[in-house]
């Protein structure tokens, strides 16, 4: 069952871009669900639908099949978190707890039930032993796992995020990929995330959107989506790296994969096979 759906969705800024054309898409409770896009394709527009900062101007969001236009924005933000692209457009507070402790506040709840949700939500970003800690003496990583920490002591059912390794170098990508992973798995959070880093893709995500000029080209897995080249470069995204190594030896030079491999681990599985097969003609 789906647990946000999109259905028909349209919006077109008042300038009268078109940001979303008849859009639909559906998320099954416990996914990890990436929106795959280049930049101005549609992508931060259609999260802000989903979460009911922007209303779309034709179709409807719901969640647990509720309409979300219908539901007090104070319970719709308990529901689906949303994590911005920016920490600037997020962080507020003088210190981390504080930042973190200003959604549960806001709902009214005990200060020991506050205090719980920060301490939990602190320390399933990595972030337990910095609560006191000045928000402007964060390094950028760690002002997302704050972004992040905030977002979760809502409890929300669906956690959306906008580029949330954006400005971070490949290490710092890679631990917020593998936090939000561990998140989705440990916590069965469902998660949908905006993103353009198509080498990320296969190896967190269950399940792709590829957008482009406001318009959803493709849905399905990494290995569907990514099996049709023409389409992901009309995108104008690229294959993963390794998925365009594969496609170059196809090509150029005649050889034969019985798939095309999208991480390391799945291109040595193949090549060690093909290799041991070889050998064992000789």
């Amino acid at each position: 069952m789906s647990i946000v759906e999109a259905k028909n969705i349209s919006y077109t800024y008042p300038d009268g871009s078109k940001a979303l054309q008849d859009v639909s898409l559906n998320v099954e409770k416990g996914e990890f669900v990436g929106l795959l896009a280049s930049n101005g394709s549609g992508k931060t527009t259609l999260l802000r639908c989903l979460n009911g900062l922007i209303k779309p101007q034709a179709g409807e969001v719901t969640i647990d099949g509720e309409a979300i236009a219908t539901l007090p924005q104070k319970v719709l933000f308990q529901r689906i978190g949303m994590v911005f692209q920016n920490p600037n457009d997020q962080l507020f507070a003088s210190t981390v707890a504080e930042d973190v402790a200003f959604g549960p506040s806001n709902m009214g709840l005990p200060k020991d039930e506050v205090k719980a949700r920060v301490e939990d939500s602190l320390k399933a970003v990595g972030m337990d032993e910095l609560g006191k800690k000045s928000i402007h003496n964060l390094s950028f990583g760690q002002q997302k796992r704050v972004c992040i920490a905030g977002a979760l002591a809502m409890h929300p059912e669906v956690l959306l995020l906008d580029e949330p390794t954006s400005g971070l170098d490949p290490m710092g990508e890679h631990k917020i990929m593998e936090l939000l992973q561990r998140l989705n798995r440990e916590r069965g959070l469902t998660i949908v995330m905006a993103t353009h880093m198509v080498d990320m893709v296969p190896l967190f995500i269950n399940r792709i959107y590829i957008l482009s000029r406001g318009k959803v080209l493709r849905e399905g897995t990494p290995e569907k989506v990514f099996s049709d080249p023409e389409m992901i470069r009309d995108a104008k995204l690229r294959l993963p790296m390794i998925a365009e190594l594969i496609e170059l030896m196809k090509r150029e030079d005649g050889i034969h994969f019985d798939r095309t491999p999208l991480t390391i681990g799945e291109a040595r599985r193949e090549l060690v096979k093909m290799i041991t097969l070889r050998e064992l003609k000789k």
